[in-house]
């Protein structure tokens, strides 16, 4: 048995769609999740950016003794998941893998649609991933830049997010996809503005349960589950407090936190 936590790290609050998945599936772990919420979104930013706040986050989490970290974020995985597996004797998990190979799963008629951040759709992580399952899927990408500053500031069930969602959607329902990857952590807080705009013969693939799934199987065979018999502790930090981030964490995770400010560039 190994009683260490496990980190989860984000651009924002999004990654708290993982921290939720990881919850349900392995409920005695404890966890430590980091949210940079000082420089979201990730998404416009270089790859080397991107790499440097990965690793200073990963940097971070390690100070706190865990034993294996999850980038809960779309973003950092196409930018920097393999560079931080190379650098770090860790085990350390993305988010895309896991939802491509959910969507190649899903589609029947074999198109699929990404949304995601404009660096997760230039990356085409998403398309590689799928096409090394099945070449014959199509899949079609699409840039929705304005969804994750529409849910940080609780916007995700409004007129706004509504509208947004017609307009950025449109291209990928011309396209006849029946099946739409929440590509960006924060997305699956849309879910219902997105599932309203596309109709409920699309299915939404949320990647955060899929990758839960993916963690769990990597503790088992590096015999690293934790084992105890009460629910695990989550400890949440941020590179920014604001008021916005604990009242929508809360309404999301149906419970209350607390959130400490961490001092990021220092890692």
């Amino acid at each position: 048995m190994d009683k260490r936590g496990i980190g989860v790290f984000d651009s924002g609050l999004g990654g708290l769609t993982v921290l939720k998945e990881i919850k349900k599936i392995l409920p005695n772990e404890d966890l430590v999740y980091f949210g940079d919420t000082a420089r979201v979104p990730y998404g416009p930013r270089s790859k080397e950016t991107i790499m440097k706040y990965t690793f200073q986050a990963i940097n971070f989490l390690l100070t706190k003794d865990v034993k294996a970290i999850v980038i809960a974020c779309n973003t950092a995985t196409a930018r920097s998941l393999v560079e931080a597996q190379e650098k770090y004797d860790i085990p350390i998990i993305g988010v895309i893998e896991a939802g491509a190979r959910t969507a190649a799963a899903s589609t029947k008629n074999g198109k699929v649609g990404i949304i995601g951040t404009e660096g997760t759709i230039k990356s085409k992580a998403y398309n590689a991933e799928i096409k090394k399952i099945d070449k014959r899927i199509k899949v079609y990408g699409k840039a929705c830049s304005l969804f994750v500053p529409i849910v940080e500031e609780g916007w995700a069930n409004t007129e706004v997010a509504r509208l947004t969602a017609k307009e950025y959607l449109k291209e990928l329902e011309e396209k006849d996809v029946d099946s739409i990857v929440l590509g960006c952590t924060h997305y699956p807080l849309l879910k219902r503005t997105i599932g309203e705009e596309v109709g409920m013969e699309v299915k939404l693939v949320n990647p955060a349960r899929e990758t839960a799934i993916d963690l769990k199987n990597i503790l088992i065979e590096k015999n690293l589950l934790n084992t105890k018999e009460e629910l695990g502790e989550c400890n949440y930090f941020v590179s920014d407090i604001n008021e916005k981030f604990p009242s929508i964490a809360r309404e999301f995770l149906k419970s209350k936190i607390e959130v400490e400010k961490v001092e990021i560039q220092r890692y």
